[in-house]
């Protein structure tokens, strides 16, 4: 029996970790999910491998148990690598932002997410799926006077709202699954100019398309040479391939640890797949979650954001 238990235990925790590892020689779309959650997953296969051992004390256990903690230890270095520098404490806060994909079927509580967008003390807001506020607009717009999308004319999927006018405007399309999926637009806060980016990319597990659009993201940014931010929904964590290409091509940086946003039933234990990044002359202070998902299958997100001098 103990051998019985040992052995489908080492079958288990190998199919696991063998699927984990396959990022170091495959960035193969499919498996992008898997590859997200390599923290947890190694987690979980090193505690699989302590009971595994607690059953038949064997070299395969030990070998397993290694494994999974290398593949943890290398994944939470993964995390760490794009941490931006701290701005000093005593730096200003040049602006707030918000985040937030609230689910496009959410129309129950379009009431309360306007309540929070206006209890936010955001100077600008990215709101996706953002069908459910459309309602809210008249409300919404009399703290954010400045918006772009979700005109009556067009399907509502991004909504960038401020309380600065824009210098400059563009929605636009990013890959080819969707269309209108890019918001841009740049403000000046106080005498600094920001490029602020905002995409909604789809899902990992939808063939090549999100690396498609992170291309064409990419593509997009190169214009943009000073202070920048880009937050959305990607759909991914940064231990995704696709995204940890994006990231060192780009030389954004986030605040870390991020604040897990998927899936809202996990909490703390979930991932970070909704993210908000910035590039100097422009630092991270800090990025906090919302305390309420509002009925959403994301959390949002506030970061507030320093000038570097």
């Amino acid at each position: 029996m103990r051998h019985t238990v040992f052995c489908v235990l080492s079958v288990l925790i190998t199919i696991v970790l063998a699927l984990v590892s396959l990022r170091y020689f495959t960035d193969f779309w499919l498996l992008s999910l898997v590859y997200s959650f390599q923290v947890h997953l190694s987690i979980v296969c090193a505690v699989g491998a302590v009971i595994a051992l607690f059953f038949r004390r064997h070299w395969y256990g030990f070998l397993m148990l290694a494994v999974a903690t290398f593949l943890n230890i290398h994944g939470v270095i993964m995390l760490r690598e794009f941490a931006g520098r701290t701005p000093p404490e005593d730096a200003p806060r040049l602006f707030r932002l918000m985040s937030f994909n609230i689910e496009n079927d959410n129309f129950e509580n379009g009431g309360r997410i306007a309540d929070a967008i206006l209890a936010s003390g955001a100077d600008v807001v990215d709101i996706m799926e953002a069908e459910p506020v459309f309602a809210q607009l008249p409300r919404l717009q009399q703290l954010y006077p400045y918006r772009i999308g979700c005109d009556a004319s067009e399907k509502c999927d991004t909504l960038v709202l401020s309380k600065r006018p824009f210098v400059r405007q563009e929605t636009r399309d990013i890959g080819e699954l969707w269309k209108q999926r890019l918001v841009s637009v740049s403000i000046d806060f106080d005498g600094t100019p920001v490029d602020l980016l905002f995409p909604h990319l789809s899902k990992p597990y939808f063939d090549d398309f999100q690396a498609d659009e992170l291309e064409d993201l990419t593509a997009f940014m190169k214009p943009h040479t000073g202070a920048l931010v880009v937050a959305g929904d990607f759909n991914s964590s940064i231990l995704a391939p696709t995204i940890q290409h994006f990231l060192r091509g780009t030389g954004l940086t986030t605040d870390f640890p991020e604040p897990t946003t998927w899936p809202v039933s996990a909490g703390s234990f979930g991932i970070s797949i909704d993210h908000i990044f910035a590039r100097p002359p422009l630092l991270i202070r800090a990025t906090s979650r919302l305390e309420d998902s509002f009925g959403s299958n994301h959390y949002g997100l506030v970061s507030d954001f320093v000038r570097e001098y």
